[in-house]
């Protein structure tokens, strides 16, 4: 995994552009839903890219426009936030429609910013089209138009070769010691995320460096401990924008992302008083889609430290709320106080060691073994599902393929049957585990 935080490219422009039609594009699948009636993007949407060796984050914002409503107030706000956060910018125009007024308006706001900005004229899915509807466009004064059919893919490849020569590549950084533990510190604005690190550093007699340059949307320290480095990610300059009442508004995701593309063990924080929020579940769940180590640390605690109806019920709704990842250490802490924060090191140490752990074939073999003769897979259209054999391919996290006759026939109850006795076999209690189902090469799938 690189340190460096990779790039990430907005995509913004008028409601019903094409937007979430080039999103599906560039990463190859339907998250984004595309509808012709405008505003239905209204929140920002994420994926991580590949495209010719080059990696970044790309966002599908809503559309900009100058109305006055509520939700159109709401997404121009999200597409300003990408703006500010983005270090590449793809502003898409619709090239039937012609220019806009709005269109006039958005690229006065982006000629405020220094950075990378593709102007792109979508639906035009020709040659002789982008002669005859390109031209107008030019009244824009801009350098370079890119002419693109996001519905045929006319100028696609021309638009992704020229966006990731913008691209910096992501190289680990030289002054990281090797063998660093990267710590993200994520949560709501207020929970404590930059006392809780003030508070480790002075708790713990520790050399400190601040890295400069590493990620200009958070702050890095460099710490030892003992014989072992870390490197803390403070996602603390997460600041509301604007008075909304959008809880997603609260936390800036895109940060968070970059974060967690950085780190090993996320440490997410809740606020004891306050409770675990349906936005903490969120970030939470992306914790997991990057496949992150996480801890839960219940912050304030000392706050409830005389109210054990209220400790027991916070407890209990924390279970509630994560029992989508019981392998996930709870701690009770104070960054004001320093309870639990002692606890919390050697926690992270063997919860590295699991991320990063390798294990002989031999025994996972013996392990899968041990599980079909436990519980055989269930038929899958008339006929019975075989394991043949398992292989690590990966680790952070610890990644299993299993290869199977027909890897598409496993249910998911069995997947997950799997995944619990790879688990217990192989002592993974504090890390996620993943398995990837393939076929056994030369058969056919039927």
């Amino acid at each position: 995994m690189k340190d460096n935080a990779q790039p990430l490219v907005a995509l913004i422009g008028r409601p019903n552009v094409g937007k979430s039609t080039l999103f599906n594009r560039i990463t190859r699948r339907r998250d984004a839903l595309v509808d012709p009636t405008p505003g239905v993007t209204r929140d920002r949407h994420y994926a991580r890219v590949s495209w010719e060796e080059h990696f970044f984050i790309l966002v599908d914002t809503g559309g900009i426009d100058d109305d006055d409503d509520t939700i159109t107030n709401h997404i121009r706000h999200q597409a300003l936030q990408a703006i500010d956060e983005a270090d590449v910018i793809l502003f898409l125009m619709d090239g039937r429609q012609g220019l806009t007024p709005s269109d006039y308006e958005i690229v006065d706001l982006l000629r405020r910013t220094e950075k990378k900005v593709f102007f792109v004229v979508n639906k035009i899915d020709s040659p002789e089209l982008e002669v005859e509807l390109l031209s107008p466009f030019w009244e824009l004064g801009v350098e370079h138009l890119w002419a693109l059919s996001a519905d045929h893919s006319y100028g696609f490849t021309t638009l992704m070769d020229g966006l990731v020569e913008n691209l910096d590549k992501v190289d680990a950084p030289a002054d990281l010691p090797e063998g660093v533990i990267r710590l993200a510190f994520l949560g709501r604005p207020n929970v404590g995320k930059s006392s809780m690190i003030n508070a480790i550093i002075g708790q713990e007699r520790m050399v400190v460096s601040n890295i400069s340059g590493t990620t200009r949307d958070s702050v890095d320290t460099l710490l030892s401990r003992d014989k072992y480095a870390y490197l803390l990610i403070d996602t603390a300059g997460i600041r509301r924008k604007g008075k909304t009442k959008d809880k997603l508004e609260k936390f800036s995701i895109l940060k968070a992302l970059k974060a967690l593309g950085r780190c090993d063990i996320a440490l997410v924080l809740i606020d004891a008083e306050e409770g675990i929020t349906e936005q903490d579940i969120r970030v939470i769940g992306y914790t997991q889609d990057h496949g992150r180590a996480l801890m839960i640390l219940i912050n304030k605690w000392d706050l409830i430290k005389d109210d054990k109806k209220r400790q027991d019920w916070l407890l209990e709704e924390i279970r509630l709320a994560t029992n989508f990842i019981p392998f996930a250490p709870v701690f009770k802490v104070s960054a004001k106080t320093g309870l639990g924060i002692k606890r919390l090191f050697p926690e992270i140490g063997k919860m590295h060691r699991q991320f990063y752990q390798r294990f002989p074939t031999s025994a996972l073999n013996r392990l899968l073994s041990a599980a079909v003769s436990h519980h055989e897979p269930p038929l899958y259209r008339g006929r019975r599902l075989k394991l043949y054999y398992t292989a690590q391919i990966g680790t952070a996290p610890p990644s299993f393929a299993v290869i199977a006759n027909f890897p598409k026939g496993i249910h998911f109850s069995y997947q997950r049957f799997l995944k619990n006795r790879f688990r217990e076999g192989l002592g993974l209690n504090r890390v996620p585990v993943r398995l990837v189902f393939k076929e056994r090469s030369g058969r056919t799938q039927r």
